[in-house]
């Protein structure tokens, strides 16, 4: 029989075999763990470069969607056209251009000139901020009595969007270009280069130029505005002409008449004129002449064979 004595070691001895083994079994299951999750994060992160992959080899076309600038609103262009009739268009001319200045604008533009029926009238173009576009167009209507207006909105959002990205895409073109200058060694290099930095430098002048101009009109609202001068109300009253207005309109169909007449007689007094100078040749100098010719032309001689006496005695019998 064994002591127990002996049997303690072996006990001892066991216990730290099986505790050796459990950690062991705690490490490799940590390190399944490790590895497993390491796996997953791998997989995971596969579709990802696939995707940047398939964005970097997209070209030029995700490049730009990538770096287009998000507005913070819609860019539009607005104008309108105003016909307001007044009754002193200098006043009016003034009040207008106040209006505009007090909100930021100016006066682009302005005509003066007369109408057919010899009133007064100005044209003129206004230029003010789109937040005070609303604004000025009260104001402007109520200078006088509003006989037309159009007004006009364009949303060129998309525009403006697409001209920012290409200038921007431009600018980094060109800066290689540049960059691709300066590293240059041969001389048909550097000509080449010189060739192709002219064309992209023009490109990018007339990007901003049309960037500039899309700004313009999107930040100042165009007004086109009529003044014209009222026509002077008539006095008389609603119920038919009196007697004064029966008056001056016979005189003025007298006035008329006697125009029409010296009308005719000076349309007709050059032929009259003419007329009387021939009738006048007629009586003084051609009919005479005629007149005296028929009494200087001689008698008829007598007949063969007559006898003078017998003619005499015949005439008497």
């Amino acid at each position: 029989m064994h002591s127990p004595r002996s049997a303690r070691p072996v006990r001892a001895l066991a216990a730290t075999l099986l505790v050796a083994a459990l950690a062991l079994a705690g490490c490799g299951s940590g390190d399944d763990d490790k590895s497993t999750t390491s796996a997953s994060g791998a997989k995971a992160a596969a579709p990802d470069a696939a995707q940047g992959a398939a964005g970097s080899g997209a070209g030029g076309a995700s490049r730009s969607r990538a770096t287009v600038p998000r507005l913070t609103g819609n860019a539009i262009i607005r104008t309108a056209s105003l016909t307001v009739r007044v009754k002193d268009v200098p006043k009016a001319l003034e009040e207008a251009r106040a209006t505009a200045e007090n909100a930021g604008g100016f006066v682009g533009s302005e005509n003066t000139g007369r109408d057919a029926g010899g009133h007064e009238r100005t044209r003129l173009v206004l230029r003010v901020p789109a937040g005070k576009y609303d604004e000025v167009l009260a104001a402007l209507e109520g200078t006088g009595t509003l006989v037309e207006r159009t007004s006009r909105a364009e949303d060129v959002t998309d525009q403006v969007v697409d001209v920012d990205s290409r200038v921007k895409s431009q600018r980094a073109a060109v800066a290689r270009v540049r960059e691709l200058m300066d590293r240059a060694t041969g001389i048909r290099d550097v000509v080449a280069l010189e060739g192709e930095l002219n064309t992209r430098q023009a490109d990018l002048e007339a990007l901003l130029a049309r960037q500039a101009a899309l700004k313009d009109r999107t930040t100042l609202a165009t007004i086109s505005l009529s003044l014209s001068a009222a026509p002077v109300k008539r006095t008389a009253k609603e119920n038919g002409p009196g007697f004064v207005d029966a008056l001056a309109g016979g005189w003025h169909a007298f006035v008329t008449l006697l125009r029409w007449i010296a009308l005719a007689i000076g349309a007709t007094l050059p032929f009259a004129v003419l007329a009387t100078l021939l009738v006048l040749l007629w009586l003084r100098a051609v009919r005479p002449r005629l007149s005296a010719r028929g009494a200087a032309a001689p008698a008829p001689l007598p007949a063969a064979g007559a006898v003078p006496g017998q003619e005499e005695r015949g005439e008497r019998d």
